[in-house]
């Protein structure tokens, strides 16, 4: 017998956990347990003023920037848009469902401006650099260089004799 779907009134309350919904096999769990940003607020405090408004959380807008790097989304206002539909990038971000995503120009504000001037970015790099040797992934004996062209910027007054 063919079922209906018939629905009098929508429920008051959900039991409902982003936690329950994201695959134990998706990228972002297997990265997840590497990422710790633990010292991000101590190191970008000189660069928040004391007095206005709260900002935004820099962890969310750093695990934000980690979902577009992983993904593939390159356009900040596609990575809000992304993060506020998928779960999995909610999960990671540790938003709720109600979970406020940042607007888009908030987002480049302060990637262009305290991430930078603050060289937050260089900083978490070398983090997760020291934690990969540390986890034994990678190794400070070697190096590998693509083929891929790099015009030079050189100037033959700047340039050693050699």
């Amino acid at each position: 017998m063919m079922g209906e779907r018939t629905a009098t009134q929508e429920a008051l309350f959900y039991s409902f956990r982003i936690e329950d919904h994201v695959p134990t096999d998706h990228l972002l769990r297997s990265i997840d347990r590497f990422v710790d940003l633990t010292g991000i607020r101590e190191h970008l405090k000189p660069y928040y003023s004391s007095m206005g408004r709260p900002s935004i959380d820099p962890e969310l807008m750093i695990r934000m920037l980690i979902v577009g790097y992983c993904m593939g989304i390159r356009s900040e206002r596609r990575l809000c848009e992304e993060v506020h539909l998928n779960l999995a990038y909610r999960w990671f971000c540790r938003l709720d469902l109600d979970g406020f995503v940042p607007d888009h120009s908030t987002f480049s504000k302060n990637r262009h401006g305290r991430f930078r001037d603050s060289d937050l970015l260089r900083k978490l790099f070398e983090l997760t650099v020291e934690r990969c040797m540390a986890e034994g992934l990678v190794g400070a004996e070697g190096f590998a260089v693509d083929a891929s062209l790099i015009r030079a910027d050189v100037h033959r007054q700047c340039s050693a004799a050699g």
